[in-house]
């Protein structure tokens, strides 16, 4: 009896974390596609005018650029 009980729990445990591993498959597939839609909307400017669209990950990393820009210059001020 005690046998068919651990087995069953097993089986059990086995299946929470199959449907785990799927959520969390459908959740980061979402957000990698949603990270590609356009989410600044207004005209596709001609390349180096700044005026084009812009999607999720560059809105990301041009605020990461200007973070570390803003620290470097701190840390390079000519202060003593």
């Amino acid at each position: 009896m005690t046998q068919r009980k651990t087995i069953r729990q097993r089986l059990t445990r086995g299946q929470a974390m199959v449907e785990y591993s799927m959520i969390n498959w459908v959740l980061i597939v979402g957000l990698v596609l949603g990270a590609q839609v356009r989410m600044i909307p207004g005209p596709k400017g001609v390349m180096g005018d700044g005026s084009a669209q812009k999607n999720l990950i560059e809105l990301f990393l041009e605020a990461y650029q200007t973070y570390y820009d803003s620290y470097y210059f701190v840390l390079n001020l000519p202060f003593p």
